[in-house]
């Protein structure tokens, strides 16, 4: 895993929060959790590979 991909996650979650906080007090609750809920999905989508790149390596592991 990067720098840069911790970096970038780093930045969706400061961005994440400001927006949510924004929304909040300008009584948007639904959109404040559908953004909150789109930048949980996007991080996931960027760590997908690692994850499945780290069952990979597990399953290569025990299967001597």
């Amino acid at each position: 895993m990067s720098v840069q991909l911790i970096f970038k996650i780093a930045a969706v979650g400061i961005l994440v929060s400001v927006l949510c906080q924004v929304l909040k007090h300008s009584g948007r609750e639904e959109q404040a959790f559908l953004t909150s809920l789109a930048g949980l999905l996007l991080v996931l989508f960027w760590i997908l590979p690692y994850i499945q790149e780290l069952f990979h390596s597990i399953e290569q592991l025990f299967s001597l």
